[in-house]
């Protein structure tokens, strides 16, 4: 069965191409979907039309995504990471984590954007990809030190603000009366 696409479909075509595919799959999932339509004149004409409206919208959108991947381009982030002695995480830093890091400075982006062939297990500086688009990529440059604990407050310290036990004052003010025993 031929039939006209109206959107872009991986593997079969582009907007306007008049394919042959099997009835049932135009019948069952193409025309629901309105992917596709019957190739006569007036669809020709309207999928032209369509055609036109995309190609200037993904214009627009592949010029906002160079934006994007020039203002990201050389970027530098720090991801602190607990590793052993010899440097290696425990643990690793995948898209995700970069992708945190990203947002909390105002970039935002999916992971499915990052490109890292496997996850950073060490200590050390990257040059990791992101791609927003098929031609349209920025590289960023990942830092990954270690996490000192000293920067935290150790455990059971974290709080100093709260009663203190001077002299005149209740420790525990909204505690309840204990009959006999010393709080």
């Amino acid at each position: 069965m031929k039939i006209l696409l109206r959107k872009n479909i991986a593997k079969l075509g582009r907007i306007g191409d008049v394919v042959e595919v099997k009835p049932g799959y135009a019948r069952n999932y193409l025309f629901p979907q309105r992917f596709a339509v019957k190739p006569t004149k007036g669809n020709l004409k309207a999928v032209e039309a369509e055609k036109q409206h995309d190609l200037e919208q993904l214009a627009r959108e592949r010029t906002e995504l160079q934006q994007r991947a020039r203002l990201l381009s050389g970027k530098e982030i720090t991801i602190p990471a607990r590793a052993n002695e010899e440097g290696n995480l425990y643990g690793s830093i995948g898209p995700a984590q970069i992708v945190a890091v990203l947002a909390s400075e105002s970039f935002f982006l999916e992971p499915e954007n990052i490109v890292l062939d496997e996850p950073i297990r060490q200590l050390d500086k990257y040059d990791v990809q992101v791609r927003f688009a098929e031609d349209v990529t920025a590289t960023i440059h990942v830092w990954v030190v270690p996490h000192h604990e000293a920067d935290e407050a150790p455990v059971g310290e974290a709080d100093r603000s709260g009663p203190t036990d001077e002299p005149g004052e209740d420790p525990k003010p909204d505690a309840p009366e204990s009959e006999g025993f010393e709080v």
